[in-house]
């Protein structure tokens, strides 16, 4: 754990072992921290903010320094990528991909650090200047998910430091190992001693005293829907700030007149990307009625054909899932599916191949005849399955895609631009694509509306995230009131 510029053992001496998903070989052995490591991580930050010069430093320097970041990144670029496959099962092909997202999400906020000097306010009344200043809100608490460990990281620490804040993170602790090394990599950057702290350990122990700690002005999590509900009750402590990424049960709308072989292969990659463990999953696919029948036959043809395996081996297309535990909620998922009424299509079971029984394997799964008010069409299932729903009209399709409690992201696919655009104005989300499904970048916001969470990352708005409001007025010719005699 890094704390307080200095890299440390937890008080309680416990230990971790971190493993790989594809053959549950232990790969490392990191520090267990609880209560008391998160304490002192945020004595240090408090410490850091209040007493220190980073929230001072002129912002250019800052963003350099973020910037400097990014060029590490850049630099160790392989050697991050293949530990985040040793530690998540993905791709290696998915974890380079990730590394240059990363360095570009640091690039991006450390030129944007210094692009925001306020603004000056008209003022109605007679001598008197008045102005309107962003400044960092002050020591964050930043807790990240397993299923992208170093990229939730980085649209967190990234908009954090240009901003001038000091901060605790918590990575997910199946999933630690990239973060430990990009702290490595901040350390080496310069950011000074206390800004950035790593404490690493379960949720209810270290995130829970982040959400409950009055010193801690602001917090941001992404993760699941319960935790994220009491991470808000928490954070009524002290009334703090929170963002909240809580993840989506995402639609992908395929018309009838959409490019069919585009449309299909976008499905597939929407819902079986990284088996699934995705927030941004098209995990619920609605088909126009009289297209239904032909493209869920091609679907499934393409399904069989996925490459299941380590995710160092070229070939490979999907990896295992991350732990045996969510393996269990997945299948737990394909029995309610069973049990409502679905028609198990393809898949709903652990692959047969030999080389694949030592990992969290689980075989792509299409439900067909799915009703929006199935579990498994409401509920995220976070893996590789999909639902599949009829509709015969747009007006109707927005009714079923709006009909959830999510809100993250979706997709619609057709190449009639007018009705495309009359759907995506109407779905309640923070993300929709149209003939695409899964891009994002630094430069667009990301959130969702619903229970999908509070707030946005990336964007202007993701450094807004990290900034409170002040509004100074100078009278420039102060005399007396004369109110009281």
């Amino acid at each position: 754990m890094f704390i307080n510029g200095q890299w440390i053992e937890a008080k309680s001496g416990e230990t971790r072992e971190i493993i790989n998903p594809f053959n549950q070989e232990m790969i490392a052995k990191v520090s267990e921290g609880n209560e008391e490591d998160t304490k002192e991580a945020i004595k240090a930050a408090r410490t850091a903010f209040d007493e220190g010069e980073w929230s001072f430093i002129p912002a250019n320097e800052r963003g350099l320094i973020v910037q400097k970041i990014a060029s590490l990144i850049r630099r160790d670029h392989e050697e991050l990528a293949q530990l985040e496959t040793l530690n998540t099962g993905k791709t290696l092909e998915e974890s380079r991909a990730d590394m240059e997202d990363i360095a570009n999400v640091f690039s991006y906020y450390g030129g944007l650090a210094d692009k925001n000097g306020g603004e000056v306010i008209s003022s109605p009344l007679p001598h008197s200047q008045s102005r309107v200043v962003r400044e960092p809100v002050g020591v964050c608490g930043q807790i990240t998910p397993w299923n992208y460990p170093l990229l939730q990281a980085s649209w967190k620490l990234a908009p954090a430091l240009a901003a001038g804040n000091t901060l605790i993170m918590k990575p997910s602790e199946i999933t630690p190992l990239t973060t430990i090394k990009v702290f490595e990599l901040m350390e080496e950057a310069g950011v000074p001693k206390g800004v950035v702290n790593l404490v690493l350990g379960k949720g209810n122990t270290v995130g829970a005293e982040l959400s409950s700690s009055t010193e801690v002005d602001f917090l941001s999590f992404t993760g699941g829907i319960e935790t994220g509900k009491e991470i808000m009750r928490s954070a009524s402590s002290n009334v703090k700030n929170i963002a909240l990424e809580l993840g989506g049960k995402n639609p992908n709308i395929v018309f009838a007149d959409a490019d069919f072989d585009t449309a299909v292969d976008q499905a597939l990659n929407a819902v079986f990307f990284h088996g699934g463990q995705v927030c941004s999953a098209g995990a619920r696919l609605l088909v126009e009625e009289s297209l239904h029948d032909k493209f869920v036959e091609a679907l499934i043809e393409k399904a069989k054909r996925i490459k299941l395996g380590n995710g160092f081996d070229e070939g490979t297309q999907s990896g295992p899932l991350i732990s045996a535990e969510h393996r269990e909620k997945v299948e737990s998922y394909v029995k309610i599916g069973k049990e409502e009424g679905a028609t198990l299509a393809l898949g709903g079971e652990r692959p047969k191949a030999e080389e694949l029984q030592n990992g969290f394997f689980y075989s792509p799964t299409i439900f067909t005849n799915c009703t929006s008010n199935m579990r498994i069409v409401q509920e995220e299932v976070f893996g590789p399955v999909l639902t599949v729903e009829k509709f015969s009209s747009k007006e109707e399709v927005v009714k079923l895609a709006n009909n959830t409690i999510y809100g993250l992201a979706g997709a619609v696919w057709s190449n009639d631009i007018t009705k495309a655009e009359y759907v995506a104005n109407r779905l309640r989300m923070g993300t929709v694509w149209i003939n695409d499904f899964h891009p994002y970048f630094a430069q667009a916001p990301w959130g969702g509306y619903k229970q999908s969470g509070i707030g946005r990352e990336l964007g202007h708005t993701g450094l807004e995230e990290y900034t409170e409001l002040k509004h100074i007025y100078r009278n420039t010719k102060p005399e007396p009131v004369g109110w009281f005699k």
